[in-house]
């Protein structure tokens, strides 16, 4: 474990580790005293009660079930971590090791095979070693639809996967390339034409 070189180094940020904790303490101390309020409505003498119970008792418990919520959320500020990643220290490709992506899918119709398939086409396209990379689709349903899909999918791969590597393309989903501005269209003539016969 000597040799072992770290990827990215983790660190808090204290000025904001101070603001986020102040801020809960004392948005903590006003809900506090908000739930002393809404308590001491029940604890009133009959004759002085003005406003129906059930109203009230309605309103506190949604302020309660929203403190709840908020309380929760406040997990993430108590202690906010930033982390600086070492890319020039990964090991050559000959020292990666091999990894298998499942994509799950289980019904055609509430997830389209069109979108799988994007998912699909984006993972085959990570940078990482090709013969180390593995892409496994689960198709739970047994779709007819699924199976084309993944084929004509395969087949689109072949060229849509070099297309990315050579060009460096950052978005290798190919719905979300062709739908966003990352055209390219700044680059050379040979790029627009493959560009477009893409």
């Amino acid at each position: 474990m000597e040799n072992y070189v770290h990827m990215h180094e983790c660190h808090g940020h204290k000025i904001s580790i101070i603001i986020n904790r102040t801020h809960a303490i004392l948005h903590s101390i006003a809900i506090l005293f908000l739930i002393h309020y809404r308590l001491s409505f029940f604890f009133q003498h009959p004759l002085n009660i003005t406003i129906p119970t059930l109203p009230w008792l309605l309103i506190f418990v949604s302020e309660l079930l929203l403190y709840l919520a908020w309380l929760l959320a406040q997990s993430h500020g108590w202690r906010p971590v930033y982390r600086t990643v070492f890319p020039e220290r990964l090991p050559a490709d000959d020292k990666l090791p091999a990894i298998d992506i499942f994509i799950c899918t289980a019904d055609p119709n509430k997830e389209p095979s069109v979108e799988v398939m994007n998912t699909v086409i984006s993972a085959m396209a990570l940078d990482y070693p090709p013969e180390k990379l593995h892409v496994y689709v689960s198709d739970d349903a047994g779709s007819d639809a699924t199976l084309r899909c993944t084929k004509e999918a395969w087949n689109f791969a072949r060229y849509w996967v070099p297309f990315c590597r050579k060009y460096g393309l950052v978005t290798a989903c190919p719905d979300v390339y062709f739908s966003s501005s990352e055209d390219g269209f700044k680059g050379s003539s040979e790029f627009k034409a493959e560009r477009k016969k893409m």
